[in-house]
Protein backbone atom coordinates (compact mmCIF):
# COMPACT_ATOMS: atom_id res chain seq x y z
CA UNK A 1 0.00 0.00 0.00
CA UNK A 2 1.45 3.42 -0.97
CA UNK A 3 1.55 6.38 1.70
CA UNK A 4 1.31 9.23 -1.58
CA UNK A 5 -2.07 11.23 -1.15
CA UNK A 6 -4.32 10.56 -3.79
CA UNK A 7 -5.23 14.05 -3.82
CA UNK A 8 -1.29 15.23 -4.31
CA UNK A 9 -1.31 15.22 -8.07
CA UNK A 10 -5.15 15.52 -8.60
CA UNK A 11 -6.33 17.84 -11.86
CA UNK A 12 -7.41 21.36 -10.39
CA UNK A 13 -10.87 21.20 -11.43
CA UNK A 14 -11.53 17.95 -9.54
CA UNK A 15 -10.22 19.62 -6.35
CA UNK A 16 -12.19 22.68 -6.66
CA UNK A 17 -15.24 20.51 -7.30
CA UNK A 18 -14.46 18.59 -4.20
CA UNK A 19 -13.23 21.72 -1.76
CA UNK A 20 -17.31 23.05 -3.07
CA UNK A 21 -19.02 20.16 -2.80
CA UNK A 22 -18.01 19.32 0.64
CA UNK A 23 -18.43 22.88 1.54
CA UNK A 24 -22.04 23.30 0.49
CA UNK A 25 -22.89 20.10 1.15
CA UNK A 26 -21.72 20.77 5.56
CA UNK A 27 -23.54 24.24 4.61
CA UNK A 28 -26.46 22.87 4.03
CA UNK A 29 -27.09 20.12 6.46
CA UNK A 30 -25.79 23.04 8.84
CA UNK A 31 -28.73 25.15 8.08
CA UNK A 32 -31.21 22.24 7.91
CA UNK A 33 -30.24 21.79 11.38
CA UNK A 34 -31.58 25.01 12.14
CA UNK A 35 -35.46 24.44 10.60
CA UNK A 36 -34.46 25.22 6.99
CA UNK A 37 -34.38 21.96 5.45
CA UNK A 38 -37.36 23.07 2.34
CA UNK A 39 -34.23 25.12 0.60
CA UNK A 40 -31.95 24.16 -1.39
CA UNK A 41 -28.57 25.79 -2.93
CA UNK A 42 -30.65 27.19 -5.56
CA UNK A 43 -32.96 29.13 -3.15
CA UNK A 44 -30.05 30.77 -1.47
CA UNK A 45 -28.57 31.91 -4.89
CA UNK A 46 -31.81 33.53 -5.83
CA UNK A 47 -32.24 35.23 -2.20
CA UNK A 48 -29.16 36.98 -3.09
CA UNK A 49 -29.99 38.07 -6.05
CA UNK A 50 -33.44 39.37 -4.33
CA UNK A 51 -31.90 40.82 -1.37
CA UNK A 52 -31.03 44.22 -2.61
CA UNK A 53 -34.94 45.36 -3.65
CA UNK A 54 -35.70 42.38 -5.65
CA UNK A 55 -35.88 41.52 -9.31
CA UNK A 56 -38.46 40.46 -12.24
CA UNK A 57 -38.50 36.93 -13.14
CA UNK A 58 -36.81 36.92 -16.30
CA UNK A 59 -34.15 39.32 -14.36
CA UNK A 60 -33.75 36.29 -11.72
CA UNK A 61 -33.36 34.29 -14.82
CA UNK A 62 -30.44 36.14 -16.20
CA UNK A 63 -28.78 36.53 -13.21
CA UNK A 64 -28.97 32.52 -12.23
CA UNK A 65 -28.04 31.41 -15.73
CA UNK A 66 -31.24 29.73 -15.65
CA UNK A 67 -34.33 29.34 -18.48
CA UNK A 68 -37.67 31.92 -17.67
CA UNK A 69 -39.75 28.54 -16.92
CA UNK A 70 -37.23 27.97 -14.54
CA UNK A 71 -36.62 30.59 -12.43
CA UNK A 72 -40.69 31.12 -12.84
CA UNK A 73 -40.79 27.17 -11.23
CA UNK A 74 -38.48 28.75 -8.23
CA UNK A 75 -40.17 31.59 -7.38
CA UNK A 76 -43.82 29.59 -7.39
CA UNK A 77 -41.76 26.90 -5.09
CA UNK A 78 -40.75 30.03 -2.69
CA UNK A 79 -43.90 31.93 -3.10
CA UNK A 80 -45.44 28.45 -1.91
CA UNK A 81 -43.36 28.62 0.96
CA UNK A 82 -43.82 32.03 2.10
CA UNK A 83 -39.83 33.45 1.09
CA UNK A 84 -41.10 35.82 -1.36
CA UNK A 85 -44.11 37.45 -2.81
CA UNK A 86 -44.58 39.48 -6.04
CA UNK A 87 -45.79 43.22 -5.82
CA UNK A 88 -46.42 45.94 -8.78
CA UNK A 89 -43.47 46.57 -10.51
CA UNK A 90 -42.71 50.87 -10.66
CA UNK A 91 -42.26 50.66 -14.43
CA UNK A 92 -46.24 48.96 -14.26
CA UNK A 93 -47.17 47.17 -17.21
CA UNK A 94 -47.58 43.59 -16.44
CA UNK A 95 -44.17 43.20 -15.09
CA UNK A 96 -44.43 42.13 -11.66
CA UNK A 97 -41.18 42.48 -9.00
CA UNK A 98 -40.23 39.69 -6.96
CA UNK A 99 -39.28 40.41 -3.56
CA UNK A 100 -37.94 38.72 -0.46
CA UNK A 101 -40.61 38.19 2.56
CA UNK A 102 -39.49 38.52 6.52
CA UNK A 103 -39.10 34.95 5.82
CA UNK A 104 -36.29 35.38 3.55
CA UNK A 105 -34.42 38.01 5.29
CA UNK A 106 -34.74 35.61 8.84
CA UNK A 107 -33.13 32.50 6.65
CA UNK A 108 -30.36 34.88 5.34
CA UNK A 109 -29.42 36.25 8.11
CA UNK A 110 -28.98 31.93 9.67
CA UNK A 111 -27.34 31.13 6.33
CA UNK A 112 -24.80 34.11 7.21
CA UNK A 113 -24.07 32.95 10.78
CA UNK A 114 -23.88 29.34 9.50
CA UNK A 115 -21.12 30.48 6.52
CA UNK A 116 -19.19 32.50 8.68
CA UNK A 117 -18.92 29.54 11.23
CA UNK A 118 -18.42 27.48 8.44
CA UNK A 119 -15.36 29.73 6.95
CA UNK A 120 -14.21 29.97 10.79
CA UNK A 121 -13.84 26.35 10.92
CA UNK A 122 -11.97 26.68 7.51
CA UNK A 123 -9.44 29.95 9.11
CA UNK A 124 -8.86 27.56 12.37
CA UNK A 125 -7.80 24.44 9.78
CA UNK A 126 -5.69 26.68 7.75
CA UNK A 127 -4.77 29.08 9.96
CA UNK A 128 -5.68 32.96 9.24
CA UNK A 129 -2.48 33.28 6.58
CA UNK A 130 -3.94 30.57 5.18
CA UNK A 131 -7.24 31.33 4.68
CA UNK A 132 -6.34 34.67 3.45
CA UNK A 133 -3.94 33.66 1.09
CA UNK A 134 -6.44 30.72 -0.42
CA UNK A 135 -9.52 33.59 -1.06
CA UNK A 136 -7.05 35.94 -2.58
CA UNK A 137 -5.84 33.17 -4.88
CA UNK A 138 -9.45 31.86 -5.42
CA UNK A 139 -10.62 35.80 -6.07
CA UNK A 140 -7.32 35.88 -8.53
CA UNK A 141 -8.20 32.75 -10.62
CA UNK A 142 -12.23 34.02 -11.15
CA UNK A 143 -11.08 37.23 -12.10
CA UNK A 144 -8.46 35.81 -14.63
CA UNK A 145 -10.75 33.29 -16.23
CA UNK A 146 -13.59 35.65 -16.08
CA UNK A 147 -12.05 38.62 -17.14
CA UNK A 148 -14.00 41.89 -15.59
CA UNK A 149 -17.57 40.82 -15.73
CA UNK A 150 -18.28 38.20 -13.38
CA UNK A 151 -20.28 35.15 -14.60
CA UNK A 152 -23.55 34.20 -12.70
CA UNK A 153 -23.08 31.41 -10.40
CA UNK A 154 -25.29 28.90 -11.69
CA UNK A 155 -27.01 26.74 -9.28
CA UNK A 156 -26.60 23.57 -8.08
CA UNK A 157 -30.22 21.96 -8.09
Amino acid sequence: MSDEDPLEHAELTFLLGMAFQLTLTEFVRRVEAEGYGDLRPVHGFAFQVLRHGGATSTELAARLGVTKQAAGQIVAYLEERGYVRRVEHAGGGRRRLVVLTDRAHEHLAVAGRTMHGLERQIGEELGEEGLASLRGQLAELVRGLSGPELPPLRPVW
